[in-house]
Protein backbone atom coordinates (compact mmCIF):
# COMPACT_ATOMS: atom_id res chain seq x y z
CA UNK A 1 0.00 0.00 0.00
CA UNK A 2 1.14 3.60 -0.74
CA UNK A 3 0.73 6.15 2.00
CA UNK A 4 2.85 9.49 1.49
CA UNK A 5 2.27 13.18 2.95
CA UNK A 6 3.49 16.27 0.52
CA UNK A 7 4.18 18.85 2.65
CA UNK A 8 3.77 22.51 1.77
CA UNK A 9 6.36 24.59 3.78
CA UNK A 10 5.04 28.30 3.07
CA UNK A 11 2.12 27.56 4.12
CA UNK A 12 2.84 24.72 6.89
CA UNK A 13 0.13 22.51 5.06
CA UNK A 14 -0.05 18.78 4.69
CA UNK A 15 -1.63 16.83 1.73
CA UNK A 16 -1.73 13.01 1.78
CA UNK A 17 -1.67 10.68 -1.61
CA UNK A 18 -2.80 6.76 -0.44
CA UNK A 19 -2.38 4.34 -3.03
CA UNK A 20 -3.38 0.66 -3.75
CA UNK A 21 -4.74 -1.92 -6.32
CA UNK A 22 -3.64 0.56 -8.79
CA UNK A 23 -6.10 3.32 -7.25
CA UNK A 24 -5.21 6.44 -5.34
CA UNK A 25 -7.36 9.26 -3.37
CA UNK A 26 -5.52 12.70 -2.72
CA UNK A 27 -6.40 14.31 0.49
CA UNK A 28 -6.71 17.86 0.70
CA UNK A 29 -4.91 18.82 -2.45
CA UNK A 30 -2.94 21.88 -2.72
CA UNK A 31 -3.22 24.39 -5.49
CA UNK A 32 -0.23 23.09 -8.03
CA UNK A 33 -1.65 19.39 -8.22
CA UNK A 34 1.43 18.37 -10.75
CA UNK A 35 2.73 16.53 -7.81
CA UNK A 36 0.22 14.42 -7.27
CA UNK A 37 0.26 13.64 -11.21
CA UNK A 38 3.95 12.62 -11.27
CA UNK A 39 3.86 10.60 -8.26
CA UNK A 40 0.71 8.53 -9.39
CA UNK A 41 2.52 8.09 -12.87
CA UNK A 42 5.53 6.69 -11.03
CA UNK A 43 3.65 4.42 -8.73
CA UNK A 44 1.54 3.30 -11.57
CA UNK A 45 -1.61 4.58 -10.04
CA UNK A 46 -5.27 6.10 -11.23
CA UNK A 47 -6.46 9.07 -8.99
CA UNK A 48 -9.95 7.60 -8.46
CA UNK A 49 -10.88 10.33 -5.33
CA UNK A 50 -10.15 13.49 -4.01
CA UNK A 51 -11.28 14.16 -0.48
CA UNK A 52 -11.44 17.45 1.44
CA UNK A 53 -11.37 17.13 5.23
CA UNK A 54 -13.00 20.67 6.15
CA UNK A 55 -13.54 23.96 3.70
CA UNK A 56 -12.22 27.10 4.94
CA UNK A 57 -9.57 30.16 4.84
CA UNK A 58 -6.76 28.24 6.13
CA UNK A 59 -7.21 25.32 3.48
CA UNK A 60 -6.64 26.58 -0.29
CA UNK A 61 -7.48 23.74 -2.40
CA UNK A 62 -6.60 22.14 -5.75
CA UNK A 63 -9.71 19.90 -5.77
CA UNK A 64 -10.98 22.04 -8.59
CA UNK A 65 -7.94 20.66 -11.00
CA UNK A 66 -7.36 17.89 -9.46
CA UNK A 67 -10.72 16.49 -10.65
CA UNK A 68 -10.79 18.17 -13.73
CA UNK A 69 -7.28 16.59 -14.77
CA UNK A 70 -8.23 12.78 -13.84
CA UNK A 71 -12.02 12.71 -13.95
CA UNK A 72 -11.94 11.79 -9.85
CA UNK A 73 -15.08 12.42 -7.99
CA UNK A 74 -14.62 15.00 -5.14
CA UNK A 75 -15.32 14.04 -1.79
CA UNK A 76 -16.55 16.54 0.82
CA UNK A 77 -18.10 16.39 4.66
CA UNK A 78 -22.23 15.96 4.03
CA UNK A 79 -22.70 19.55 6.19
CA UNK A 80 -21.07 21.17 3.58
CA UNK A 81 -22.33 23.77 2.07
CA UNK A 82 -20.02 23.75 -0.99
CA UNK A 83 -21.26 24.99 -4.85
CA UNK A 84 -19.08 22.76 -6.38
CA UNK A 85 -20.44 19.17 -6.88
CA UNK A 86 -19.02 16.60 -4.64
CA UNK A 87 -20.46 13.37 -2.85
CA UNK A 88 -21.43 13.66 0.58
CA UNK A 89 -19.61 11.96 3.14
CA UNK A 90 -21.69 10.76 6.67
CA UNK A 91 -20.68 8.81 9.67
CA UNK A 92 -19.00 5.52 9.17
CA UNK A 93 -19.30 5.66 5.20
CA UNK A 94 -16.03 3.89 3.66
CA UNK A 95 -14.23 4.00 0.07
CA UNK A 96 -12.15 0.89 -0.42
CA UNK A 97 -9.74 0.21 -3.56
CA UNK A 98 -7.12 -2.72 -3.38
CA UNK A 99 -6.39 -3.54 0.54
CA UNK A 100 -7.16 -0.14 1.40
CA UNK A 101 -10.19 1.17 3.33
CA UNK A 102 -11.03 4.10 4.32
CA UNK A 103 -13.84 4.88 6.99
CA UNK A 104 -14.93 8.26 7.43
CA UNK A 105 -16.08 10.30 11.01
CA UNK A 106 -17.95 13.17 11.20
CA UNK A 107 -15.81 15.23 13.48
CA UNK A 108 -17.33 19.05 13.16
CA UNK A 109 -15.77 21.66 15.38
CA UNK A 110 -13.05 23.83 13.75
CA UNK A 111 -15.79 23.97 10.89
CA UNK A 112 -19.06 22.22 10.76
CA UNK A 113 -18.66 19.73 7.76
CA UNK A 114 -15.13 18.59 9.24
CA UNK A 115 -14.08 14.95 9.00
CA UNK A 116 -11.31 12.89 9.80
CA UNK A 117 -10.55 9.83 7.75
CA UNK A 118 -9.23 6.50 9.51
CA UNK A 119 -6.66 4.45 7.20
CA UNK A 120 -6.61 0.46 7.08
CA UNK A 121 -4.11 -1.75 5.19
CA UNK A 122 -6.17 -5.05 5.25
CA UNK A 123 -3.23 -6.54 4.16
CA UNK A 124 -1.69 -5.67 7.19
CA UNK A 125 -4.03 -5.31 9.73
CA UNK A 126 -7.75 -4.81 10.50
CA UNK A 127 -7.02 -2.01 13.00
CA UNK A 128 -6.33 1.58 11.22
CA UNK A 129 -2.76 2.66 11.30
CA UNK A 130 -3.26 6.57 11.23
CA UNK A 131 -6.05 8.81 10.96
CA UNK A 132 -6.42 12.09 8.66
CA UNK A 133 -7.54 15.07 10.96
CA UNK A 134 -7.64 17.16 8.56
CA UNK A 135 -7.76 20.55 11.19
CA UNK A 136 -9.49 18.73 13.86
CA UNK A 137 -6.48 17.61 16.22
CA UNK A 138 -2.90 19.18 15.13
CA UNK A 139 0.53 17.87 16.95
CA UNK A 140 -0.16 19.89 19.90
CA UNK A 141 -3.08 21.63 19.52
CA UNK A 142 -6.60 21.78 17.83
CA UNK A 143 -8.39 23.44 15.44
CA UNK A 144 -9.78 26.37 16.87
CA UNK A 145 -13.42 27.39 15.95
CA UNK A 146 -13.99 29.94 13.37
CA UNK A 147 -15.78 33.34 14.18
CA UNK A 148 -17.47 33.80 10.85
CA UNK A 149 -20.40 30.98 10.55
CA UNK A 150 -24.14 31.46 11.90
CA UNK A 151 -23.62 29.49 15.01
CA UNK A 152 -20.77 30.59 18.05
CA UNK A 153 -18.02 29.93 18.43
CA UNK A 154 -18.83 28.12 21.69
CA UNK A 155 -21.52 25.88 19.80
CA UNK A 156 -18.46 24.79 17.51
CA UNK A 157 -16.21 24.22 20.22
CA UNK A 158 -18.83 22.13 22.56
CA UNK A 159 -18.86 19.70 19.11
CA UNK A 160 -15.58 20.03 19.03
CA UNK A 161 -15.22 18.59 21.60
CA UNK A 162 -17.54 15.30 21.10
CA UNK A 163 -15.29 15.04 17.89
CA UNK A 164 -11.94 14.03 19.74
CA UNK A 165 -13.55 11.84 21.90
CA UNK A 166 -14.16 9.59 18.46
CA UNK A 167 -10.46 9.00 18.94
CA UNK A 168 -10.30 7.51 22.09
CA UNK A 169 -10.37 4.17 20.92
CA UNK A 170 -7.90 4.61 18.50
CA UNK A 171 -4.31 2.92 19.86
CA UNK A 172 -1.58 5.04 20.97
CA UNK A 173 0.39 3.46 17.75
CA UNK A 174 -1.76 5.19 15.31
CA UNK A 175 -0.31 7.97 13.14
CA UNK A 176 -1.99 11.50 13.79
CA UNK A 177 -1.86 13.40 10.36
CA UNK A 178 -3.43 16.61 10.11
CA UNK A 179 -3.74 18.98 7.17
CA UNK A 180 -1.30 21.70 9.16
CA UNK A 181 1.73 21.63 10.88
CA UNK A 182 5.29 22.68 10.89
CA UNK A 183 8.66 21.39 12.61
CA UNK A 184 10.83 18.13 12.01
CA UNK A 185 7.38 16.12 11.76
CA UNK A 186 6.04 18.35 9.49
CA UNK A 187 2.74 18.43 11.72
CA UNK A 188 2.41 14.22 12.25
CA UNK A 189 2.74 12.98 15.46
CA UNK A 190 0.86 9.71 16.86
CA UNK A 191 -2.50 9.35 19.50
CA UNK A 192 -0.19 8.11 22.48
CA UNK A 193 1.72 11.27 22.25
CA UNK A 194 -1.34 13.45 21.50
CA UNK A 195 -2.67 12.08 24.58
CA UNK A 196 0.70 12.58 26.45
CA UNK A 197 1.16 16.18 25.39
CA UNK A 198 -1.50 18.20 23.87
CA UNK A 199 -3.42 20.74 26.38
CA UNK A 200 -6.53 20.29 24.72
CA UNK A 201 -7.24 16.38 25.04
CA UNK A 202 -6.07 17.30 29.22
CA UNK A 203 -9.45 19.43 29.54
CA UNK A 204 -11.20 17.50 32.21
CA UNK A 205 -15.11 18.44 30.56
CA UNK A 206 -16.37 20.18 28.17
CA UNK A 207 -17.45 23.45 29.92
CA UNK A 208 -13.48 23.38 30.51
CA UNK A 209 -12.60 22.93 26.98
CA UNK A 210 -14.98 25.67 25.60
CA UNK A 211 -13.65 27.96 27.44
CA UNK A 212 -10.06 27.22 26.96
CA UNK A 213 -10.60 26.86 23.06
CA UNK A 214 -12.84 30.72 22.95
CA UNK A 215 -10.77 32.88 24.77
CA UNK A 216 -8.55 34.82 22.55
CA UNK A 217 -9.43 33.80 19.14
CA UNK A 218 -7.66 34.64 16.21
CA UNK A 219 -8.75 36.81 13.20
CA UNK A 220 -9.78 35.25 10.29
CA UNK A 221 -7.51 34.94 7.56
CA UNK A 222 -7.79 37.36 4.55
CA UNK A 223 -9.64 35.41 2.01
CA UNK A 224 -12.63 33.23 3.83
CA UNK A 225 -12.89 31.04 1.46
CA UNK A 226 -16.07 28.71 2.33
CA UNK A 227 -17.03 27.29 -0.87
CA UNK A 228 -13.42 25.42 -0.88
CA UNK A 229 -11.23 27.40 -1.98
CA UNK A 230 -9.96 30.12 -4.80
CA UNK A 231 -11.43 29.54 -8.62
CA UNK A 232 -9.21 27.15 -10.49
CA UNK A 233 -5.59 28.17 -11.25
CA UNK A 234 -5.62 27.57 -15.07
CA UNK A 235 -3.30 28.12 -17.21
CA UNK A 236 0.15 30.13 -16.47
CA UNK A 237 1.00 32.47 -18.73
CA UNK A 238 4.29 34.12 -18.30
CA UNK A 239 4.78 37.23 -15.86
CA UNK A 240 4.61 40.73 -17.64
CA UNK A 241 7.49 43.09 -17.44
CA UNK A 242 6.58 46.58 -16.43
CA UNK A 243 8.05 49.20 -16.85
CA UNK A 244 8.61 51.96 -14.27
CA UNK A 245 5.60 54.17 -15.34
CA UNK A 246 2.98 51.51 -16.10
CA UNK A 247 3.88 49.93 -12.69
CA UNK A 248 3.41 53.16 -11.25
CA UNK A 249 0.29 53.72 -12.52
CA UNK A 250 -0.94 50.40 -11.61
CA UNK A 251 0.02 50.71 -8.23
CA UNK A 252 -2.11 53.94 -8.29
CA UNK A 253 -5.22 52.26 -9.53
CA UNK A 254 -5.49 49.96 -6.79
CA UNK A 255 -2.38 47.35 -7.30
CA UNK A 256 -0.51 46.09 -4.11
CA UNK A 257 3.67 46.37 -4.92
CA UNK A 258 4.95 43.29 -2.85
CA UNK A 259 8.76 43.45 -2.39
CA UNK A 260 10.25 40.08 -1.93
CA UNK A 261 13.94 40.85 -1.35
CA UNK A 262 15.93 40.19 1.65
CA UNK A 263 14.70 42.38 4.02
CA UNK A 264 18.36 44.72 4.19
CA UNK A 265 17.89 45.11 1.01
CA UNK A 266 14.23 46.09 0.71
CA UNK A 267 14.96 48.34 3.72
CA UNK A 268 17.85 49.97 2.07
CA UNK A 269 15.77 51.73 -1.07
CA UNK A 270 12.12 50.19 -1.99
CA UNK A 271 9.11 51.49 -3.56
CA UNK A 272 6.87 54.06 -1.86
CA UNK A 273 4.23 52.26 -0.39
CA UNK A 274 5.02 48.84 -1.14
CA UNK A 275 4.50 45.92 0.69
CA UNK A 276 7.95 43.83 2.07
CA UNK A 277 7.27 39.91 2.39
CA UNK A 278 10.79 38.27 2.86
CA UNK A 279 10.95 34.79 0.84
CA UNK A 280 12.69 33.79 3.11
CA UNK A 281 9.96 33.27 6.27
CA UNK A 282 6.09 32.20 5.90
CA UNK A 283 5.40 34.02 3.00
CA UNK A 284 2.17 32.94 1.97
CA UNK A 285 0.45 33.01 5.17
CA UNK A 286 1.06 36.54 5.63
CA UNK A 287 0.50 37.43 1.91
CA UNK A 288 -2.77 35.47 2.77
CA UNK A 289 -3.42 37.92 6.04
CA UNK A 290 -2.18 41.12 4.69
CA UNK A 291 -3.43 41.19 0.97
CA UNK A 292 -6.93 42.18 0.39
CA UNK A 293 -8.58 39.36 -1.53
CA UNK A 294 -8.61 40.22 -5.46
CA UNK A 295 -6.29 43.25 -4.94
CA UNK A 296 -3.87 42.66 -8.43
CA UNK A 297 -0.19 41.98 -7.16
CA UNK A 298 3.21 43.66 -8.87
CA UNK A 299 6.18 42.00 -7.52
CA UNK A 300 9.74 43.64 -7.27
CA UNK A 301 12.49 41.26 -6.96
CA UNK A 302 16.05 40.51 -8.48
CA UNK A 303 16.21 36.71 -8.72
CA UNK A 304 13.96 35.48 -11.70
CA UNK A 305 13.94 32.42 -9.91
CA UNK A 306 12.27 34.44 -6.73
CA UNK A 307 9.61 35.73 -9.34
CA UNK A 308 8.76 32.29 -9.94
CA UNK A 309 8.78 31.37 -6.29
CA UNK A 310 6.30 34.30 -5.45
CA UNK A 311 3.86 33.73 -7.95
CA UNK A 312 3.78 29.77 -7.12
CA UNK A 313 3.17 30.62 -3.31
CA UNK A 314 0.89 33.67 -3.31
CA UNK A 315 -1.81 31.20 -5.90
CA UNK A 316 -1.32 27.82 -3.30
CA UNK A 317 -2.39 30.49 -1.19
CA UNK A 318 -5.22 32.41 -3.10
CA UNK A 319 -3.61 35.80 -3.05
CA UNK A 320 -3.81 37.86 -6.50
CA UNK A 321 -3.70 37.67 -9.48
CA UNK A 322 -0.14 38.57 -10.11
CA UNK A 323 -0.30 40.78 -12.69
CA UNK A 324 3.80 41.83 -13.85
CA UNK A 325 6.41 42.25 -12.00
CA UNK A 326 8.83 45.11 -11.89
CA UNK A 327 11.31 45.30 -14.90
CA UNK A 328 14.64 46.11 -13.86
CA UNK A 329 13.89 46.30 -10.10
CA UNK A 330 13.98 49.77 -8.93
CA UNK A 331 16.85 51.03 -11.44
CA UNK A 332 14.04 52.44 -13.55
CA UNK A 333 12.32 53.44 -11.13
CA UNK A 334 15.12 55.97 -9.78
CA UNK A 335 15.60 57.07 -13.12
CA UNK A 336 12.02 58.06 -13.54
CA UNK A 337 12.42 60.23 -10.18
CA UNK A 338 9.32 57.85 -8.91
CA UNK A 339 9.19 58.02 -5.07
CA UNK A 340 11.44 55.81 -3.22
CA UNK A 341 11.27 54.87 1.02
CA UNK A 342 13.64 53.72 3.21
CA UNK A 343 13.83 52.39 6.91
CA UNK A 344 16.21 52.42 9.24
CA UNK A 345 17.94 49.70 10.68
CA UNK A 346 18.42 49.74 13.93
CA UNK A 347 21.11 47.79 16.20
CA UNK A 348 19.73 46.27 19.51
CA UNK A 349 22.57 48.24 21.94
CA UNK A 350 21.99 51.21 19.69
CA UNK A 351 18.21 51.51 20.82
CA UNK A 352 18.78 50.43 24.10
CA UNK A 353 20.71 53.46 24.69
CA UNK A 354 18.28 55.87 22.94
CA UNK A 355 14.96 54.31 24.66
CA UNK A 356 13.75 57.95 25.82
CA UNK A 357 13.78 58.43 21.94
CA UNK A 358 11.51 56.12 20.44
CA UNK A 359 8.35 54.88 20.72
CA UNK A 360 8.65 50.83 20.73
CA UNK A 361 6.34 48.95 18.88
CA UNK A 362 6.50 44.84 19.27
CA UNK A 363 4.77 42.98 16.76
CA UNK A 364 4.35 39.89 18.26
CA UNK A 365 2.28 37.71 19.94
CA UNK A 366 0.32 38.02 23.43
CA UNK A 367 1.74 34.53 24.41
CA UNK A 368 5.60 35.75 23.41
CA UNK A 369 5.23 39.01 24.95
CA UNK A 370 3.98 37.55 27.74
CA UNK A 371 7.15 35.42 28.13
CA UNK A 372 9.42 38.44 28.14
CA UNK A 373 9.68 41.62 25.97
CA UNK A 374 11.44 45.20 26.06
CA UNK A 375 9.69 47.16 29.27
CA UNK A 376 9.01 50.32 27.13
CA UNK A 377 7.40 48.74 24.18
CA UNK A 378 3.75 48.78 23.16
CA UNK A 379 2.38 45.57 22.19
CA UNK A 380 0.57 45.46 18.43
CA UNK A 381 0.70 42.38 16.82
CA UNK A 382 1.28 42.47 13.43
CA UNK A 383 -1.95 40.70 12.48
CA UNK A 384 -4.01 43.59 13.89
CA UNK A 385 -1.23 46.15 13.47
CA UNK A 386 -3.72 48.16 11.20
CA UNK A 387 -6.05 48.93 14.07
CA UNK A 388 -4.04 49.19 16.95
CA UNK A 389 -1.39 51.39 15.21
CA UNK A 390 -4.33 54.15 15.80
CA UNK A 391 -3.26 54.35 19.42
CA UNK A 392 0.40 54.99 18.34
CA UNK A 393 0.76 58.86 18.83
CA UNK A 394 2.36 60.48 15.73
CA UNK A 395 5.08 62.01 15.43
CA UNK A 396 7.60 60.46 16.35
CA UNK A 397 10.22 58.05 15.75
CA UNK A 398 8.96 54.39 15.93
CA UNK A 399 11.17 51.14 16.75
CA UNK A 400 9.64 47.97 16.04
CA UNK A 401 11.32 44.67 16.51
CA UNK A 402 9.42 40.82 16.40
CA UNK A 403 11.72 37.92 17.90
CA UNK A 404 13.79 37.29 14.65
CA UNK A 405 13.13 40.20 12.40
CA UNK A 406 10.91 38.52 9.84
CA UNK A 407 8.02 40.20 11.13
CA UNK A 408 9.12 43.59 12.16
CA UNK A 409 10.25 44.53 8.88
CA UNK A 410 6.49 43.74 7.39
CA UNK A 411 5.44 45.78 10.12
CA UNK A 412 8.11 48.70 9.29
CA UNK A 413 6.50 48.64 5.32
CA UNK A 414 2.63 48.82 6.57
CA UNK A 415 3.94 52.05 8.71
CA UNK A 416 5.73 53.38 6.40
CA UNK A 417 3.12 53.25 3.71
CA UNK A 418 0.73 54.87 6.72
CA UNK A 419 2.77 58.12 6.83
CA UNK A 420 4.65 57.03 9.70
CA UNK A 421 7.42 59.41 9.59
CA UNK A 422 10.51 58.01 10.79
CA UNK A 423 10.43 53.91 11.36
CA UNK A 424 13.14 52.01 12.61
CA UNK A 425 13.74 47.82 12.62
CA UNK A 426 15.46 46.17 15.35
CA UNK A 427 18.33 44.40 13.73
CA UNK A 428 18.20 40.72 14.99
CA UNK A 429 14.59 41.38 17.01
CA UNK A 430 14.10 40.02 20.52
CA UNK A 431 16.19 37.17 20.74
CA UNK A 432 19.30 39.29 19.61
CA UNK A 433 18.38 41.96 22.22
CA UNK A 434 18.50 38.88 24.56
CA UNK A 435 21.28 37.37 23.62
CA UNK A 436 23.17 40.96 24.46
CA UNK A 437 21.80 40.52 27.84
CA UNK A 438 20.11 43.75 27.66
CA UNK A 439 16.69 44.09 30.23
CA UNK A 440 13.66 41.80 29.53
CA UNK A 441 10.53 42.59 31.66
CA UNK A 442 7.95 39.78 31.81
Amino acid sequence: MYFEQFHLRCLSQASYMIGSGGVAAVVDPRRDVSTYMREACRNGLRIGYVILTHLDAELVSGHHELAQVTGASVYAGARSRARFRHVPLREHDEIRFGNCRLEFLETPGHTPESISILVTDLERSAEPFAVLTGDTLLAGEVGRPPLSFERSPQELAAELYGSLLKFSGLGDEVEVCPAHGAGPRQGRSTMGRERASNYALRARSRAAFVKLLTTGLPDEPGCAALDGGAAPWGPRLPLAALEAGEAAARQRAGAVVVDTRPAVQFEGAHIAGSLHLGLAGPFAAWARALVEAGRDVLLVSEDPAALDEARARLACAGVGPVTGYLEDSLVGWDARGLPLGSVRRIEPAELASELAEWQILDVRQPEEWSEGRIREARLCPLDRLRETVAQVARPGPLAIYCDNGYRSAIAASLLEAQGFGEVADMSGGFEAWKALGLPVSR
